[in-house]
């Protein structure tokens, strides 16, 4: 049974830092494309940073890019996704993902696990 779960989301200041971690079990993590998505209520979720399988490749959200920064340790099964310059405008619930992408890095239809989320406010 594959298991997917986030962590380390919480209430920061505008312009603060947050790590998010993600650790995969029932798979082989470094068989996958990892990635975050988030959603805001009232919003789609949307793509924020993605990783290929062997970390060598990154795709970043207009939005975060050169803010935000995403990594994994495939001995680890573990996923991270480095938040830097925090905005409230970044406040959603961060979702952790994993997948085969045959064509888009950033769309939820391209992966197949899903965590519970972790929770992201950023007050201004």
């Amino acid at each position: 049974q594959v298991q997917v779960v986030e962590s380390g989301g919480g209430l920061v200041q505008a312009g603060e830092s947050l790590t998010l971690s993600c650790t995969i079990s029932g798979l082989t993590c470094a068989d996958y494309d990892m990635a975050w998505f988030r959603q805001a209520p009232g919003r789609e979720r949307e793509g924020v940073a993605h990783i290929s399988w062997s970390g060598g490749s990154t795709e970043y959200n207009y939005y975060v890019k050169g803010r935000f920064t995403i990594s994994r340790d495939n001995s680890n099964n573990t996923v991270y996704l480095q938040m830097n310059r925090l905005k409230p405008e970044d406040t959603a619930m961060y979702y952790c993902a994993a997948g085969s992408v045959r064509e888009w890095y950033l769309q939820p239809y391209e992966y197949n696990y899903w965590g519970q989320g972790t929770q992201v406010t950023v007050s201004s």
